[in-house]
């Protein structure tokens, strides 16, 4: 399944969203369809910043704000 990032034109919420076969995403926040889709770091791979993987800063994995081992993810 492919997640996808976006940014909702009419009130500028970014989010990620599965998007299945012919399905259009829409803002969680004010539901509008008007989204720009923005180049996932997920799907581009490679190495991890240096500010990703030092000690208090966001997440590497998943960039959780909250830092290493917040999220679900690891």
């Amino acid at each position: 399944m492919p997640i996808f990032e976006y940014i909702c034109q009419q009130c500028h919420h970014s989010f990620e969203a599965i998007v299945l076969g012919s399905q259009k995403a829409a803002c969680p926040k004010c539901e509008s369809k008007r989204l720009s889709q923005q180049l996932s770091s997920f799907a581009v791979g490679g190495e991890k910043s240096p500010v990703a993987s030092s000690p208090g800063s966001a997440c590497g994995t998943c960039g959780d704000p909250r830092g290493p081992g917040s999220c679900s993810m690891n």
